[in-house]
């Protein structure tokens, strides 16, 4: 079983899944295993409490405020607009880290 859900949501959750798959191709080059998955926006309510942590794109970051009130017991980031279009899987993979270990 994977050891952390990280959950991805944008407008339509398909350019978030490229990122995804980066995110994925640098937890295996690092020896962890992370289920990441990306979902459009419009399924939070199945998606989000499943998540270990919840990111959100650049193009849905006006939703960052509504959904921490909607999921107070989640993390929830907004990944940073330049690692969103650099695609930097890396980049994101250690936010999500850095996030799931505060307390």
């Amino acid at each position: 079983m994977a050891e952390k859900t990280i959950i991805l949501f944008c407008g339509a959750g398909m350019s978030t899944s490229l990122l995804v798959n980066k995110m994925k191709e640098a937890a295996a080059a690092q020896g962890k295993d992370y289920e990441i998955h990306a979902h459009a926006l419009s399924e939070e309510r199945v998606w989000a409490p499943k998540a270990d942590i919840i990111m959100i794109g650049p193009q849905v970051r006006f939703e960052l405020a509504n959904m921490r009130k909607r999921n107070p017991d989640k993390k929830i980031t907004d990944i940073p607009m330049r690692m969103y279009g650099t695609m930097d899987g890396k980049g994101t993979l250690a936010l999500a880290e850095k996030i799931m270990a505060e307390d």
